[in-house]
């Protein structure tokens, strides 16, 4: 039961430095199932990043979710199969022909040369984002429509799973069903800070409601101390009540 649920935990490597990052993955390999890297990390240290984190034995979430033209993220996707990335995302707004084109071009590269293919998400509406912010931007649709709308899309497009606020997962599995992959951000231990998230849950709730992957950055990293942190949101986990 706890292997399983540490296989669940996302740790986000939210540092500036290479050397920072690989200090966090000696720490911390054997008690989170993978490691998040984004935008800023690979923005400064690059494909090397993920090759120090598989080399110390752990797995990678690439979340640079690629929003292009469909060629362009579908070649993005299929180097970050290359890379060794267990996990990749591109965003759900991005619409259908691009998710189909990312999909389908790293289905090709696996049939071509064997490859493990990781799981692709697509990112649908972010958790710092409101109803307010969405029509800032035009969408007058909800957050609780928008969701849902997008998981479909992103699934009959041939994705994997997505990424959603918890607050969203029974509406996405109603839409899309079981076998879809939900991964959480936005999950904070009851005793923490919320941060610049909006919309929260607790792991243990989380994992309740049906999420497949928690991930989870600052309660960890700014705990006194992150290994007995990392334990504490493992054990909850594996405590919650199974969701299906």
């Amino acid at each position: 039961m706890m292997d399983a649920a540490r296989q669940k935990l996302i740790f986000a490597l939210d540092v500036d430095s290479f050397a920072e990052a690989e200090r966090w993955v000696k720490l911390l390999h054997a008690k989170v199932g993978l490691f998040k890297v984004g935008k800023q990390l690979f923005t400064r240290c690059g494909p090397e990043v993920v090759h120090m984190i598989r080399g110390e034995g752990g797995e990678v979430f690439l979340d640079l979710k690629y929003h292009d033209i469909p060629n362009t993220v579908a070649m993005a996707s299929v180097e970050a199969m290359r890379l060794g990335a267990r996990i990749c995302n591109v965003h759900a707004l991005g619409g259908r022909e691009m998710m189909e084109a990312a999909a389908a071009q790293v289905r090709a590269e696996v049939a071509a040369t064997g490859a493990t293919p990781p799981l692709l998400l697509a990112v649908t509406i972010l958790t710092s984002s409101t109803d307010a912010t969405l029509r800032e931007v035009g969408i007058e649709q909800p957050v609780s429509e928008m969701v849902p709308r997008l998981a479909k899309l992103a699934k009959t497009a041939g994705m994997g799973g997505v990424v959603a606020s918890p607050q969203e997962i029974a509406l996405i599995r109603a839409a899309c069903g079981p076998d879809f992959a939900i991964v959480t951000p936005g999950v904070r231990p009851a005793e923490a800070s919320v941060d610049d998230q909006k919309r929260i849950m607790t792991p243990g709730a989380a994992i309740a409601a049906g999420a497949d992957y928690l991930v989870i950055g600052r309660p960890i990293a700014r705990a006194a101390d992150p290994v007995a942190a990392a334990e504490a949101i493992v054990a909850e986990m594996a405590a919650a009540p199974a969701s299906r």
